[in-house]
Parts: structure tokens; sequence; C-alpha cells
């Protein structure tokens, strides 16, 4: 309940050094109290919580709760804030409980204000048509959604309906500071909400932003200038980032002088030094040299290299080095891995980085330069230390709550995704050994020359990552059912997609457009759960394309108990080559003195433990 101020608080208030436009205009709650009220100016419509607790400025100093050295307009303060040393004003905002704002220069909302939201920004293409409109729930799979049915203009304006819809009901008619927010040190806070618990250290100026904490607070830092953006759970963007129409998303990282436009961010993303520009960078995205730029491109599980770094990223032991896994695009040790990829791949040419969408189906490959030849080594990646770390390290590199994932992030390295490339790269080289013969030194594919080794290991590695998979999937099929049946649908049977980070047939995808269009999914939450529910289909998906896949590879029309049995011995002798082939490329590794005895010794001891996952 709030009430006047009596004439007995307006004498003491003004005795404090404060006045007021309109003393009517001040309410205050039933039990405030004026005593901690120092040098405060009210214009317009005003309303105070008490003050009875001292709040905590730093750890180990606390100060009481009060006003001092403050021009508030059209402000509501909750209870058991200490807001003080105010350089100009605070207009149209209201702060929640047990804030604590010292040495801003404004705070203001002003006519116009959207806070971020329904901000249309163009990603893949820095001149073109905006494709992604942001508010508060995006996550990387409906992004990734928005960009790639762009074209289908049907679609496109009913989800700009639906996301406008969301914002109206959402959105505030003013700025607001949740509960618990601490603001210090900062010039400017322009048409902003800002989240509970979230941060505000030394930041030069936050305009049109929201800042989301649930679950996990932001924390904006030194010299930050951020407009027209979102930022989102458990994210910092610190030391003197320069931001405009970009959204981050949760638990992302951005410092160190970079600067972004137009650009999405999302899951575990860590950005450092450089710069993006129209880049959708998805869930464990990073970039930390001067010279990156990330302009007009789609990213996931990639670290950006500069122009002259390629020292170790292929590599391997060492745990200052960085392993590849990667569905973009992602530098190696003189070359690019090539990984399915929607964008092509990328390859090292004389420093400079080439484009390459022909080599998309030959995936887990190396593409290196000498002079002007661009030689392939197909599936080589399969049996390197790096791939093998990477496949362990990434679910471990999420710090999102467990409770609380916005974006979906499906780590399976092999999945009919993935194992659909390595199908029609094993099909590429074989066409290739047959048109050519035995008998020959180099295959032509493209542009590109294949060795006849080479050619011959990559058959044999895909045949080696097709048997894993199969009996993997067997294996989790046994122990969830307790028998290898049928599916019980056909769902997933033909081509899948990967919308950044949610793995699901393609199938299911043209299901979802049709239910936005036909108004089935009428609102961004069921679309977005919806999302939810096919990630959590997704064993069953993956069983119907794999039951396909093993009928097809052994030739049978249905799996029998000694079929089973085959497949699993096929299973195990794959995964002990490509134990075998990894422990190979550690040993040369070692050999070459990049890497310490323990390191060395350590590594080898994990993969003597791989024999325990064989049944």
């Amino acid at each position: 309940m709030q009430r006047l101020l009596s004439e007995q608080e307006i004498n003491i208030l003004e005795l404090n050094g404060c006045q007021a436009e309109d003393w009517t205009a001040v309410s205050v709650s039933e039990d405030f109290t004026p005593d901690y009220l120092r040098n405060v100016m009210f214009y317009g419509d005003v309303s105070l919580g008490v003050f009875e607790r001292t709040i905590e400025v730093t750890p180990g100093f606390s100060k009481h709760s009060g006003i001092r050295n403050a021009t508030l307009r059209n402000v509501t303060i909750g209870d058991n804030c200490l807001i003080e040393n105010i350089g100009n004003y605070i207009n149209n905002y209201t702060i929640g409980a047990n804030c604590y704002i010292s040495n801003v220069c404004v705070m203001e909302t002003i006519e116009g204000a959207t806070f971020g939201q329904g901000n249309v920004v163009s990603v893949l293409n820095e001149v073109g048509e905006g494709n992604i409109m942001m508010f508060g729930l995006l996550n990387s799979q409906f992004a990734a959604f928005m960009v790639k049915h762009h074209s289908d203009h049907h679609l496109r304006d009913t989800i700009y309906r639906l996301i406008r819809e969301e914002i109206n009901c959402t959105m505030p008619d003013r700025g607001t500071i949740g509960e618990r927010v601490k603001i210090v040190n900062t010039k400017e806070i322009i048409n902003s909400v800002i989240g509970p618990d979230c941060e505000i250290s030394g930041a030069s100026r936050l305009s049109d932003c929201t800042l989301q904490s649930v679950g996990q607070p932001v924390y904006i830092g030194t010299g930050v200038i951020c407009e027209n953006s979102i930022i989102s759970d458990g994210s910092s963007v610190i030391n003197s980032v320069k931001m405009q129409d970009c959204f981050v998303g949760e638990a992302c990282k951005i410092s160190n002088g970079f600067t972004a436009s137009q650009s999405i961010f999302f899951a575990n993303s860590y950005m450092s030094n450089g710069e993006a520009c129209a880049a959708f960078c998805g869930p464990f995205t990073a970039s930390h040299h001067k010279s990156s730029l990330l302009i007009g491109g789609q990213f996931s599980f990639y670290n950006a290299g500069s122009a002259t770094n390629f020292s170790n990223h292929a590599y391997k032991m060492g745990p200052m080095h960085y392993g590849i896994l990667e569905r973009g695009a992602k530098t190696a040790s003189g070359a690019y891995i090539l990984m399915p990829a929607k964008i092509g791949t990328f390859s090292v040419c004389f420093g400079k980085l080439m484009y390459h969408p022909d080599t998309r189906c030959i995936p887990f490959s190396y593409l290196i330069a000498y002079g002007d030849t661009m030689y392939l080594s197909p599936g080589r990646n399969l049996t390197t230390v790096g791939l093998y770390r990477d496949i362990r390290k990434w679910p471990k590199r999420d710090i999102r709550p467990l409770s609380k994932h916005r974006s979906i992030v499906n780590f399976d390295w092999l999945s009919p995704f993935s194992v659909n490339e390595v199908i029609q790269g094993k099909a590429i080289l074989e066409r290739l050994r047959e048109a050519s013969g035995d008998n020959v030194s180099t295959y032509n594919y493209h542009e590109y020359v294949i060795n006849a080794s080479s050619l011959r290991m990559g058959i044999s590695h895909y045949d080696m990552a097709l048997r894993i998979y199969m009996g993997a999937v067997v294996k989790r099929v046994l122990k969830r059912y307790g028998a290898v049946e049928p599916p019980a649908s056909t769902i997933g049977e033909g081509a899948w997609s990967d919308l950044s980070g949610l793995l699901l047939p393609e199938s299911e995808e043209q299901r979802l457009i049709e239910q936005i269009k036909d108004g089935t999914l009428d609102d961004v939450q069921s679309i977005i759960d919806e999302f939810v529910a096919i990630d959590g289909r997704y064993r069953d998906y993956q069983w119907a394309w794999t039951y396909r896949l093993i009928l097809d590879y052994y030739h049978i029309d249905h799996i029998t108990q000694a079929d089973i049995d085959r497949i699993h011995t096929d299973y195990v002798e794959a995964r002990r080559m490509w134990i075998s082939e990894i422990r190979k490329d550690a040993e040369k590794e070692f050999n070459m003195g990049d890497v310490e005895r323990e390191v060395f010794d350590d590594f080898i001891n994990l993969l003597d433990h791989e024999i325990d996952y064989e049944n």
C-alpha cells in the first residue's frame, strides 16, 4: 500500500536538502521513514519503498539503503535500495527492491523505446534484407529457422506477426530494473530493461537493450557501448566491447574490444578482440584474435583463427591446445577441416581463406594447398586426437544451468545428419575408384587431387565410422527397450537437417512450417515448445533412420539375433581400429616433442579404458 507523505515527513525531507515539484505527487510505503534521503529532487510521480536495511556495495562493505544526491522524475523505487550520486537524473524508470545504483550519469526512458525487442537484423548478408526479428525468447533453432526459410514470405510474415504479438504482451511501458541489480560508475542507460541480479559496472552506454537473467545474471563491464541489443542469461560483455543490433544468447562472453553489428551469438560462444558483422554464431563459436573478422557466415563448434594463425588448431593432447569438432567451418594445422556444413567449407591457400562449396559431401577431411594444387585427404580427421578430445570436451564446456537450456545442442558427433554425409563421401570415393581403376597414383575430384592411398584410407575410415555408428545405436536401442524391434514410425527415414544444434528429420521441419502457416502453432512459445518436443523424440527418429541404414548396409530384410551379433562384432572391431589409429596419431605427436610424457601417458590411459564402452 502506498500513501502520501505527512507534513512532518516533508519537513524532515526538506531539512535534509530534498525538494519536490509537487509533494503530493510523491507516494511512499506505509512504513516509510525519511531519515535516509539526502539532497533528492523529485519531479512528476515518484513512488518510494522503505529504507530499513543495509546493502552490500562490495564484498565486506555495506551501506545503509537510501537515496542521496539524486534527481528523480516519474520513478518507482522498491524497498531497501541504495541510490546515490546520480550526476544528471533518473527519468521514467521502475526500480526493483534491493538495488544498488551509484555514480550514474543518466537513466531514462524516452518515447519510442523498443528495449531491443522487435529489431530486425540481417545475418549472412551484411547488405541484405533483414531476416531475423529479435525477441527475448529467441534461441539458436528459431534463429536458424527464420534464416533458412526467409524466402517463404507467408511463413516469414506469420512468424513476425507472432513475435510482435509476444513483444506487445511482455514489453513494459517504461524501462525497468529488476531486484538486486547493481549499476555503478556508468554513464548512460537509455530505454533499457535490466533483469534481476544483473550487474553493470563502468559501462559507457546502454541504449534500447534488454538484459535477461532467468537463472543466471548478466554482467556488463567497463567501457561497453551496447545499442539495440538483447543479452541473455549468464552472459558477460566486458572491456570496451562495442555492440549494435545484436542478440547474445545464454552463457556467452564478449570481451576485450570486440566489435559486433547485425550479429547473433548463442550458447557458450566466446568472442574477444576481433569483429563480427552479419554473423550467425551458433553454439560454441569462438574467436580470440584481433585480425579475425566473422562476416556473413554461419558457424558452430568453431574456433576462428587469424589469417596467420595455423599453429595448433588441429592438435591435440596438451591442455593449452584446441581440438576441432564442428558443423561450420574450422581451421586446422595449415588446413581447414571439412565437416558437414550448410555454408560449404574453407581451406588455406597462400595465407588466405578459400571457399569450397563442392567439398561438403567429403566430411571429416583435410584440404591442403601445395602451390596451385589442392590436395584432399578424405576422412582423415576421423582418427585424430583432436576429434577424440572434442567429442569429450564440448559437453563439459556447456556452462549453462542444467535446469534451463534455451538453445538446444545435440552433441552426437555421429548422427543421421553427419553419417549421411559419411555415406555420400564413401560413395563418391567408390565411384572415383570404379571410374579410374586401382592402378593410378591420384584421383581428381572437381579441382582437387586425392592420392590413391588417401582414397583407400578414406573409404576404410568412412566404413569404420558407419559400423561404429550402427553398433552404438543398436546398443542404445537394446538398453532402452530390451530388444531390437522395427521402429514404431517411419518419421526420420529421409533427409535430416541441423538447425544450429537441433538435429531433426527434414519431414519434421516441413511439418513445423505447415503448422505455423495454418495456425496450428499460433504463438511463439508453442513453436519453441515444438522444437523441444522434436528434440525429445530424437532417439525415435534416429532409430527409424538407422534401422533403414542397417537393412541397406547389410542387405537384409529384417534384423535377427544373428544380425545383432554381427553388428556388435563389427562395432567392436571398428571401435578398436578407431582407437588404434588415434593412438598412432598421439604417438606421432609425442615423438615430435610437442607433448610432455605425463600428458601423453594420461591420454593413452584414457584410450586404454575405451574397451569399457564396448558392451
